[in-house]
Protein backbone atom coordinates (compact mmCIF):
# COMPACT_ATOMS: atom_id res chain seq x y z
CA UNK A 1 0.00 0.00 0.00
CA UNK A 2 0.88 3.79 -1.18
CA UNK A 3 2.35 5.12 2.64
CA UNK A 4 1.89 8.54 1.50
CA UNK A 5 -2.19 7.55 1.75
CA UNK A 6 -1.29 7.76 5.89
CA UNK A 7 1.20 10.50 5.64
CA UNK A 8 -0.41 13.91 7.15
CA UNK A 9 0.99 16.85 6.24
CA UNK A 10 1.84 19.41 9.51
CA UNK A 11 0.36 22.41 7.44
CA UNK A 12 -3.31 23.42 6.29
CA UNK A 13 -3.56 24.67 2.27
CA UNK A 14 -6.19 25.93 2.67
CA UNK A 15 -4.95 29.41 1.43
CA UNK A 16 -3.75 28.10 -1.45
CA UNK A 17 -7.36 26.31 -2.35
CA UNK A 18 -8.91 29.86 -1.64
CA UNK A 19 -6.87 31.58 -4.20
CA UNK A 20 -7.97 29.14 -7.04
CA UNK A 21 -11.29 28.82 -5.87
CA UNK A 22 -12.52 32.42 -5.76
CA UNK A 23 -11.25 32.89 -9.28
CA UNK A 24 -14.69 33.96 -10.72
CA UNK A 25 -16.35 35.76 -7.66
CA UNK A 26 -15.24 39.74 -8.56
CA UNK A 27 -16.55 38.71 -12.46
CA UNK A 28 -19.86 38.29 -10.55
CA UNK A 29 -19.89 40.76 -8.29
CA UNK A 30 -19.17 43.09 -11.40
CA UNK A 31 -22.22 41.51 -13.34
CA UNK A 32 -24.33 42.31 -10.18
CA UNK A 33 -22.67 46.04 -9.78
CA UNK A 34 -22.67 47.33 -13.76
CA UNK A 35 -24.67 44.96 -15.38
CA UNK A 36 -27.75 45.19 -13.37
CA UNK A 37 -27.37 47.79 -10.75
CA UNK A 38 -28.55 45.20 -7.77
CA UNK A 39 -27.56 47.32 -5.28
CA UNK A 40 -29.31 50.48 -6.45
CA UNK A 41 -32.50 47.99 -6.61
CA UNK A 42 -32.36 46.98 -3.25
CA UNK A 43 -31.83 50.17 -1.87
CA UNK A 44 -35.40 50.81 -3.34
CA UNK A 45 -36.59 47.26 -2.55
CA UNK A 46 -34.61 46.38 1.37
CA UNK A 47 -35.79 43.20 1.86
CA UNK A 48 -36.57 41.46 -1.16
CA UNK A 49 -36.75 37.78 -1.18
CA UNK A 50 -34.71 35.83 -3.52
CA UNK A 51 -37.85 34.99 -5.43
CA UNK A 52 -38.58 38.69 -6.08
CA UNK A 53 -34.94 39.31 -7.10
CA UNK A 54 -35.15 36.85 -9.84
CA UNK A 55 -38.92 38.57 -10.60
CA UNK A 56 -37.05 41.72 -11.22
CA UNK A 57 -33.98 41.03 -13.19
CA UNK A 58 -35.56 37.39 -15.23
CA UNK A 59 -32.84 35.62 -13.63
CA UNK A 60 -32.88 31.56 -13.11
CA UNK A 61 -33.19 30.72 -8.79
CA UNK A 62 -30.27 28.75 -8.78
CA UNK A 63 -27.60 31.35 -9.84
CA UNK A 64 -29.30 34.32 -8.27
CA UNK A 65 -29.27 32.25 -4.80
CA UNK A 66 -25.42 31.70 -5.13
CA UNK A 67 -25.16 35.50 -6.21
CA UNK A 68 -27.37 36.47 -2.73
CA UNK A 69 -24.82 33.98 -0.99
CA UNK A 70 -22.11 35.52 -1.64
CA UNK A 71 -22.88 39.32 -1.54
CA UNK A 72 -24.06 38.09 2.03
CA UNK A 73 -20.94 36.69 2.80
CA UNK A 74 -18.76 39.88 1.70
CA UNK A 75 -21.22 41.76 3.72
CA UNK A 76 -22.49 44.02 1.14
CA UNK A 77 -26.16 42.67 2.24
CA UNK A 78 -27.91 41.78 5.69
CA UNK A 79 -29.16 38.12 6.01
CA UNK A 80 -32.29 40.25 6.26
CA UNK A 81 -31.66 40.65 2.33
CA UNK A 82 -30.63 44.54 3.03
CA UNK A 83 -27.99 46.57 2.40
CA UNK A 84 -25.46 47.11 4.52
CA UNK A 85 -23.34 50.18 5.05
CA UNK A 86 -20.99 49.33 2.52
CA UNK A 87 -23.04 48.04 0.34
CA UNK A 88 -25.26 51.56 0.69
CA UNK A 89 -21.99 53.65 0.55
CA UNK A 90 -19.97 52.18 -2.01
CA UNK A 91 -22.30 50.02 -4.27
CA UNK A 92 -25.42 52.31 -4.83
CA UNK A 93 -25.26 54.67 -7.45
CA UNK A 94 -25.39 58.06 -6.64
CA UNK A 95 -23.32 57.58 -3.20
CA UNK A 96 -20.44 60.16 -3.53
CA UNK A 97 -18.59 57.15 -2.41
CA UNK A 98 -19.77 54.65 -4.89
CA UNK A 99 -17.16 52.08 -6.59
CA UNK A 100 -18.85 50.64 -9.48
CA UNK A 101 -15.92 52.45 -11.98
CA UNK A 102 -13.43 50.95 -10.50
CA UNK A 103 -14.50 47.55 -11.68
CA UNK A 104 -15.34 48.70 -15.31
CA UNK A 105 -12.04 47.10 -16.48
CA UNK A 106 -13.95 43.46 -16.08
CA UNK A 107 -17.07 44.79 -17.63
CA UNK A 108 -16.49 42.08 -20.60
CA UNK A 109 -14.47 39.06 -19.76
CA UNK A 110 -15.15 36.24 -20.91
CA UNK A 111 -16.31 34.68 -17.98
CA UNK A 112 -18.55 37.67 -16.20
CA UNK A 113 -20.15 37.26 -20.07
CA UNK A 114 -20.96 33.77 -19.32
CA UNK A 115 -22.53 34.63 -15.69
CA UNK A 116 -25.10 37.16 -17.83
CA UNK A 117 -26.25 33.63 -19.34
CA UNK A 118 -26.32 31.67 -16.56
CA UNK A 119 -28.41 34.12 -14.61
CA UNK A 120 -30.72 34.45 -17.60
CA UNK A 121 -30.81 30.63 -18.21
CA UNK A 122 -29.93 28.62 -14.87
CA UNK A 123 -27.63 26.59 -16.93
CA UNK A 124 -23.86 26.27 -16.30
CA UNK A 125 -21.00 27.82 -18.91
CA UNK A 126 -18.81 26.54 -20.92
CA UNK A 127 -15.56 25.30 -19.17
CA UNK A 128 -13.33 28.23 -18.30
CA UNK A 129 -15.06 30.56 -20.38
CA UNK A 130 -13.68 28.76 -24.05
CA UNK A 131 -16.06 29.83 -26.50
CA UNK A 132 -14.82 26.64 -28.42
CA UNK A 133 -15.33 24.23 -25.45
CA UNK A 134 -18.60 22.40 -23.73
CA UNK A 135 -19.86 23.10 -19.89
CA UNK A 136 -18.13 20.82 -17.12
CA UNK A 137 -20.27 17.63 -17.43
CA UNK A 138 -20.13 17.58 -21.44
CA UNK A 139 -16.67 17.94 -21.26
CA UNK A 140 -16.21 15.16 -19.00
CA UNK A 141 -16.95 12.50 -21.38
CA UNK A 142 -13.64 13.08 -23.16
CA UNK A 143 -11.04 10.94 -22.05
CA UNK A 144 -8.44 14.24 -22.23
CA UNK A 145 -10.32 16.48 -20.12
CA UNK A 146 -11.73 13.67 -18.05
CA UNK A 147 -7.66 12.68 -17.25
CA UNK A 148 -6.68 16.30 -16.89
CA UNK A 149 -9.87 17.31 -14.51
CA UNK A 150 -9.41 13.76 -12.34
CA UNK A 151 -6.10 14.69 -11.66
CA UNK A 152 -6.40 18.35 -10.88
CA UNK A 153 -9.05 16.85 -8.26
CA UNK A 154 -6.86 13.99 -7.14
CA UNK A 155 -4.27 16.50 -5.91
CA UNK A 156 -6.08 17.80 -3.61
CA UNK A 157 -7.97 14.75 -2.61
CA UNK A 158 -5.10 13.65 -0.40
CA UNK A 159 -4.96 15.56 2.11
CA UNK A 160 -9.06 16.22 2.43
CA UNK A 161 -9.89 12.46 2.27
CA UNK A 162 -6.76 11.74 4.80
CA UNK A 163 -8.70 14.28 7.17
CA UNK A 164 -12.21 12.99 6.56
CA UNK A 165 -10.83 9.46 7.22
CA UNK A 166 -9.85 10.49 10.50
CA UNK A 167 -12.67 12.39 11.46
CA UNK A 168 -15.00 9.37 11.00
CA UNK A 169 -12.78 7.16 12.70
CA UNK A 170 -15.61 7.31 15.88
CA UNK A 171 -18.30 6.39 13.43
CA UNK A 172 -17.09 3.86 11.26
CA UNK A 173 -17.07 1.40 13.92
CA UNK A 174 -17.17 -2.40 12.24
CA UNK A 175 -19.11 -1.16 8.53
CA UNK A 176 -16.77 -3.22 6.42
CA UNK A 177 -18.57 -2.42 3.10
CA UNK A 178 -17.98 1.01 1.13
CA UNK A 179 -19.66 2.57 -2.14
CA UNK A 180 -17.71 5.56 -3.27
CA UNK A 181 -20.23 7.10 -5.60
CA UNK A 182 -18.47 9.60 -8.50
CA UNK A 183 -15.48 8.84 -6.81
CA UNK A 184 -13.01 10.32 -9.40
CA UNK A 185 -9.28 9.05 -8.78
CA UNK A 186 -10.92 6.93 -6.14
CA UNK A 187 -8.47 8.54 -3.94
CA UNK A 188 -11.18 9.34 -0.73
CA UNK A 189 -11.69 5.36 -0.73
CA UNK A 190 -8.07 4.61 -0.91
CA UNK A 191 -7.37 7.02 1.97
CA UNK A 192 -10.31 5.44 3.95
CA UNK A 193 -9.43 2.16 3.62
CA UNK A 194 -6.04 2.87 3.96
CA UNK A 195 -6.90 4.42 7.73
CA UNK A 196 -9.36 1.62 8.22
CA UNK A 197 -8.12 -1.70 7.85
CA UNK A 198 -11.25 -3.41 8.03
CA UNK A 199 -12.91 -1.59 5.35
CA UNK A 200 -13.11 -2.94 1.49
CA UNK A 201 -14.47 -0.46 -1.06
CA UNK A 202 -16.13 -0.30 -4.63
CA UNK A 203 -16.32 3.35 -6.12
CA UNK A 204 -18.60 3.57 -9.18
CA UNK A 205 -17.45 5.64 -11.69
CA UNK A 206 -18.77 6.09 -15.87
CA UNK A 207 -16.21 6.03 -18.56
CA UNK A 208 -13.67 7.52 -19.07
CA UNK A 209 -12.95 8.05 -15.77
CA UNK A 210 -13.14 4.44 -14.87
CA UNK A 211 -9.61 3.52 -16.13
CA UNK A 212 -8.25 6.25 -14.90
CA UNK A 213 -9.71 5.26 -11.60
CA UNK A 214 -8.64 2.09 -12.19
CA UNK A 215 -5.04 2.70 -12.61
CA UNK A 216 -4.95 5.07 -9.70
CA UNK A 217 -5.94 1.96 -7.52
CA UNK A 218 -2.80 -0.36 -8.85
CA UNK A 219 -1.03 2.82 -7.84
CA UNK A 220 -1.78 2.68 -4.71
CA UNK A 221 -1.72 -1.08 -4.49
CA UNK A 222 -5.16 -1.45 -2.95
CA UNK A 223 -6.86 -3.67 -6.05
CA UNK A 224 -7.36 -6.10 -3.33
CA UNK A 225 -9.46 -4.36 -1.39
CA UNK A 226 -11.73 -2.06 -3.87
CA UNK A 227 -12.67 -2.23 -6.90
CA UNK A 228 -13.80 -0.08 -9.74
CA UNK A 229 -17.49 -0.31 -10.94
CA UNK A 230 -18.41 1.08 -14.40
CA UNK A 231 -22.00 3.00 -14.67
CA UNK A 232 -23.15 6.32 -14.38
CA UNK A 233 -24.82 7.25 -10.84
CA UNK A 234 -28.00 8.44 -12.69
CA UNK A 235 -29.11 6.06 -15.31
CA UNK A 236 -27.09 2.83 -13.47
CA UNK A 237 -28.33 0.45 -10.61
CA UNK A 238 -25.76 1.01 -7.26
CA UNK A 239 -24.97 -1.91 -5.55
CA UNK A 240 -27.16 -2.75 -2.10
CA UNK A 241 -26.46 -3.87 1.16
CA UNK A 242 -23.78 -1.23 2.07
CA UNK A 243 -22.32 0.07 5.34
CA UNK A 244 -21.44 3.21 3.63
CA UNK A 245 -22.16 5.68 1.06
CA UNK A 246 -19.85 8.53 0.35
CA UNK A 247 -20.97 11.53 -1.75
CA UNK A 248 -17.48 13.66 -1.66
CA UNK A 249 -17.58 16.93 -3.74
CA UNK A 250 -20.35 15.66 -5.47
CA UNK A 251 -23.60 16.99 -4.95
CA UNK A 252 -22.10 20.16 -5.51
CA UNK A 253 -22.09 19.77 -9.07
CA UNK A 254 -26.27 19.44 -9.62
CA UNK A 255 -29.31 21.69 -9.01
CA UNK A 256 -31.84 20.17 -6.48
CA UNK A 257 -33.63 17.62 -8.64
CA UNK A 258 -30.34 16.20 -9.29
CA UNK A 259 -29.15 16.10 -5.49
CA UNK A 260 -32.73 14.20 -4.81
CA UNK A 261 -32.60 11.63 -6.87
CA UNK A 262 -28.66 10.59 -5.68
CA UNK A 263 -29.94 10.85 -1.99
CA UNK A 264 -32.56 8.41 -2.90
CA UNK A 265 -30.20 6.21 -4.68
CA UNK A 266 -28.02 6.37 -1.67
CA UNK A 267 -30.91 5.39 0.64
CA UNK A 268 -31.53 2.40 -1.59
CA UNK A 269 -28.24 0.95 -1.52
CA UNK A 270 -27.42 1.45 2.31
CA UNK A 271 -28.75 -1.66 4.09
CA UNK A 272 -30.26 -0.65 7.62
CA UNK A 273 -28.54 1.04 10.13
CA UNK A 274 -26.11 2.26 6.74
CA UNK A 275 -24.06 5.44 7.19
CA UNK A 276 -24.41 8.28 4.17
CA UNK A 277 -21.28 11.00 4.51
CA UNK A 278 -21.89 13.97 2.43
CA UNK A 279 -18.12 15.12 2.19
CA UNK A 280 -18.17 18.90 0.55
CA UNK A 281 -17.93 22.49 1.06
CA UNK A 282 -20.82 23.83 3.25
CA UNK A 283 -22.78 26.98 3.46
CA UNK A 284 -23.83 27.94 6.55
CA UNK A 285 -27.32 27.42 7.23
CA UNK A 286 -28.77 31.23 7.19
CA UNK A 287 -26.13 31.85 3.63
CA UNK A 288 -24.26 34.37 5.34
CA UNK A 289 -20.71 32.78 4.41
CA UNK A 290 -18.28 31.29 5.15
CA UNK A 291 -16.53 33.64 1.94
CA UNK A 292 -14.47 31.46 0.85
CA UNK A 293 -17.11 29.03 0.53
CA UNK A 294 -19.76 31.39 -0.91
CA UNK A 295 -16.84 32.25 -3.30
CA UNK A 296 -16.09 29.01 -4.79
CA UNK A 297 -19.76 28.45 -4.92
CA UNK A 298 -20.07 30.93 -7.73
CA UNK A 299 -17.35 29.15 -9.54
CA UNK A 300 -19.37 25.87 -9.18
CA UNK A 301 -22.44 27.89 -10.67
CA UNK A 302 -20.53 28.92 -13.94
CA UNK A 303 -19.16 25.67 -14.85
CA UNK A 304 -21.48 22.90 -13.15
CA UNK A 305 -25.29 22.71 -12.66
CA UNK A 306 -24.91 23.15 -8.94
CA UNK A 307 -23.77 25.34 -6.05
CA UNK A 308 -22.60 24.64 -2.69
CA UNK A 309 -25.32 23.70 -0.07
CA UNK A 310 -26.08 24.34 3.45
CA UNK A 311 -26.30 20.91 5.81
CA UNK A 312 -30.04 22.11 6.48
CA UNK A 313 -30.78 21.82 2.55
CA UNK A 314 -29.60 18.77 3.33
CA UNK A 315 -31.17 17.62 5.99
CA UNK A 316 -34.47 18.50 4.56
CA UNK A 317 -34.24 16.31 1.50
CA UNK A 318 -32.57 13.52 3.82
CA UNK A 319 -35.77 13.21 6.41
CA UNK A 320 -38.31 11.85 4.50
CA UNK A 321 -35.64 9.13 2.23
CA UNK A 322 -35.69 7.68 6.08
CA UNK A 323 -32.70 9.39 7.55
CA UNK A 324 -31.72 10.45 11.23
CA UNK A 325 -29.14 13.45 10.15
CA UNK A 326 -26.32 14.16 12.41
CA UNK A 327 -24.24 17.59 13.12
CA UNK A 328 -22.01 19.52 10.37
CA UNK A 329 -18.23 18.92 11.26
CA UNK A 330 -15.44 20.69 9.97
CA UNK A 331 -12.18 19.00 8.76
CA UNK A 332 -9.45 21.32 6.77
CA UNK A 333 -9.52 23.92 4.10
CA UNK A 334 -13.06 25.21 4.12
CA UNK A 335 -14.52 21.50 4.00
CA UNK A 336 -16.12 19.54 6.75
CA UNK A 337 -19.03 16.29 6.02
CA UNK A 338 -22.07 15.58 7.74
CA UNK A 339 -23.59 11.49 8.07
CA UNK A 340 -27.38 10.59 8.30
CA UNK A 341 -28.08 6.79 9.24
CA UNK A 342 -30.58 4.86 7.67
CA UNK A 343 -33.21 4.39 9.53
CA UNK A 344 -34.06 0.78 10.53
CA UNK A 345 -37.68 -0.08 9.75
Amino acid sequence: MNPALTTLPASDPAQILRLRDRQYAADLICAALLHFDLFTWFRDHPGASTAEVCEAFGWAERPADVLLTLCRANGFLTVANRLSDVGREHLVKGSPWYLGPYYEPIRDTPILQGYLEVLRTGRPANWQAKAEGDDWHASMLSEDFAKGFTELMNCRGLILGQMLARELTPLIGDRRALLDVGGGSGIYTATLVAAHPGLGGTVLEQPPVDRITRAEIARHGLEDRITVMSGDMFRDSWPVGRDIVLLSNVLHDWDVPEVRTLLEKSAAALAPGGLLVIHEAFLHDDKSGPLPVAEYSALLMNITQGKCYTAAEYRELLEPLGFESGPYRDTIADRGFMTAVKRCE
